[in-house]
């Protein structure tokens, strides 16, 4: 079992003038599903960056399974520390804290990277922060473009969660305006490339797919946009239902003998999940005063997202902060951020008896004393 390493190019940082002249040196720690990412970051300049990824052990298996993850993460984490500190040419005894991601995470794999920055923090005699991976995948888009706007809404997508946050501080208050109730959004797109028989991951597949094809082609359901359901669950998410309606469709199709059009179909489920995220994000921007949308996660990389987000936050006045698509995905980078973030904001450490939470509070940004 091996894992790929690749490293994430490092062109854009933020702003010069929102990096204190002693801005602390913070090595970050991101394994809380199959990626092992560990970088260095000094303020908002992002110095050097290693992952690792086993996302080839699992795709056999059309999903992450645990154990494997764990297993590549104890492959993989001194080569990404020994990788993330040659980049940024600095020594581990130069560093000035420890940033890893403590929750929300699959739990064997939690489990290892906090066992490694607890080992760094003990031995170098620094400071240790457990933060919260979802709050770390806002945090990081200070690395692309400077300082965070409050208030702000954050839209989280990928895998395993579909959030919507309002971000008055990054550091000390964020606040859960709405949720899935059911699948996540990366999680319906890998479910619906399985029924068209595409790879794992989905996302990209599909993606790439839906571009060749008609959105308008097949109407499926945007849950939870109309009616008692819109006032019960306002800024709420729900996929199951378009996961459904693409197998029966998919199905009916099948049983009749007749050809799936693939094309039209990812299309479609995609011009669906898309309409939904940004509606409400928008919704959300409006209803809470905010001026800015951010869009992390995995799926903050899809080209369809995107392109619809900016659009209708032009016609909104809203301005969006999407991360480069190598910064949206799992990475230490992100850690670090706001790793960094938390120092500079004198936060308090986190104990070195450090738990992992695999169901971690969205509102909890760090573990503290």
């Amino acid at each position: 079992m091996t894992a790929t390493t690749t490293s994430v190019d490092q062109n854009a940082t933020g702003s010069p003038d929102d990096i204190p002249p002693h801005a602390p040196l913070v090595l970050g720690i991101e394994s809380s599903c199959d990626e092992t990412g560990v970088a260095i970051v000094r303020g908002q300049e992002l110095l050097g960056n290693a992952v690792a990824s086993s996302v080839e052990e699992h795709a056999r298996f059309g999903g992450v399974i645990p154990e494997i993850a764990s297993r590549a993460h104890l492959e993989a984490m001194v080569p990404m520390i020994d990788q993330a500190c040659t980049e940024a040419g600095v020594r581990l005894r130069d560093v000035d804290a420890i940033a890893v991601t403590s929750g929300p995470g699959l739990a064997g794999a939690l489990l290892v990277g906090v066992a490694a920055a607890k080992t760094l923090a003990f031995a170098l005699d620094k400071p240790l922060y457990g933060i919260n991976h979802l709050i770390a995948h806002v945090g990081v888009d200070v690395l692309d473009h400077g300082r965070l706007p409050t208030p702000m809404v954050a839209l989280l997508v990928s895998g395993g969660h579909t959030n919507l946050l309002l971000v008055k501080d990054i550091c000390t208050d964020v606040v859960s305006l709405g949720q899935t109730i059911d699948d996540a959004a990366g999680e319906a797109y890998d479910k619906v490339a399985r029924l068209l028989d595409l790879p794992y991951p989905g996302g990209p597949h599909i993606d790439r797919l839906a571009a060749q094809g008609d959105p308008r082609a097949i109407a499926f359901p945007r849950g939870l946009t109309s009616g008692r359901d819109m006032q019960r669950h306002r800024y709420d998410f729900s996929f199951s239902g378009l996961k459904t309606a693409v197998a029966r469709w998919v199905e009916t199709r099948r049983a009749a003998g007749a050809e799936i059009p693939v094309a039209d179909v990812a299309a479609s489920f995609q011009e669906a999940v898309a309409d939904v995220l940004t509606r409400k994000a928008v919704l959300a921007c409006v209803e809470n005063g905010a001026t800015h949308l951010l869009i992390g996660g995995g799926v903050a990389a899809n080209g369809r997202l995107r392109a619809l987000a900016e659009q209708r936050c032009a016609e909104a006045g809203i301005t969006v902060r999407v991360p480069r698509p190598t910064l949206c995905t799992d990475n230490g980078a992100m850690v670090a951020a706001l790793g960094s973030q938390l120092v500079m904001a004198g936060a308090t450490p986190s104990p070195l008896e450090l738990p992992t939470d695999s169901s971690m509070p969205i509102e909890l940004v760090h573990v503290a004393p």
